[in-house]
C-alpha cells in the first residue's frame, strides 16, 4: 500500500521536473500531450517540449504542496510543420503575443492508494481558467535494469479551449481538449 506522503510526492514529481531535489525526470519517458477533434474525422495529437517547473514541497504536509509550470507555445509540435505553423499564430496559441502559459496548483486532494486529483489554474492567452489533473502512480519501486528506484505517472485533464478566448473552427475543431501527461522519474542518488 502507498503512504499518503508517498503519493503525494508521486503527485509533486508528476509536475516537478528535473528540479525536484528527491527525484530526477527520466526525459525519454516523459511526454506532455494534447488531443483534440478534428471534424469528426480523426484526433490530432500534439506535444509541448519547452516546460519549465518550479515548487515548494514539504513531505510532512503534502496538502500544502504547490507547483508552477510554465510551458512555451512555440513549443507545440504535431509532427505536421504547416499544421503547426498554423498553431503558433494568432487563431491559436498566438506565441508573439504570449509566449508562454502557465500551469499554478493550488491543491493536492488524494482519493487513493495510488491516485490523487491535483487541483489549480491554467493562464492561456491572457485568461486565467480552473483545471483538475487526475493523477495516477503507476509504479514506484525498483528498476529491474539497475539503478536507483523508478517512478512512474500518468495525468489526464480536459480543457475547453474557448474558454481562453481559442475559438478557431469551434465547434467542428473541438473546443474540448484532452491533457495527457505520462512522467517517469529516477530517485536522486544521495
Amino acid at each position: 500500500m502507498i503512504r499518503l506522503a508517498s503519493l503525494a510526492t508521486a503527485t509533486t514529481v508528476l509536475l516537478a521536473g528535473s528540479a525536484f531535489a528527491n527525484w530526477d525526470t527520466d526525459l525519454a519517458h516523459t511526454t506532455v500531450m494534447f488531443e483534440v477533434d478534428h471534424l469528426g474525422f480523426s484526433t490530432t495529437i500534439g506535444t509541448f517540449s519547452d516546460v519549465d517547473v518550479t515548487f515548494d514541497f514539504d513531505e510532512s504536509a503534502p496538502e500544502g504542496t504547490s507547483v508552477t509550470a510554465v510551458i512555451g507555445t512555440a513549443s507545440v509540435s504535431s509532427g505536421h510543420e504547416p499544421r503547426d505553423e498554423h498553431l503558433r499564430r494568432s487563431d491559436f496559441f498566438n506565441v508573439e503575443a504570449y509566449p508562454t502559459m502557465t500551469f499554478e496548483s493550488e491543491s493536492v486532494e488524494v482519493t487513493g492508494d495510488d491516485t490523487a486529483l491535483m487541483h489549480g489554474t491554467l493562464t492561456m492567452l491572457g485568461q486565467t481558467n480552473d483545471v483538475t489533473l487526475d493523477v495516477t502512480l503507476n509504479k514506484l519501486g525498483a528498476n529491474p535494469f539497475g539503478g536507483p528506484d523508478s517512478a512512474g505517472f500518468s495525468a489526464t485533464g480536459t480543457i475547453d479551449r474557448t474558454d481562453y478566448g481559442m475559438d478557431f473552427g469551434a465547434p467542428a475543431i473541438g473546443a474540448d481538449v484532452l491533457i495527457r501527461i505520462e512522467f517517469e522519474a529516477t530517485r536522486a542518488e544521495e
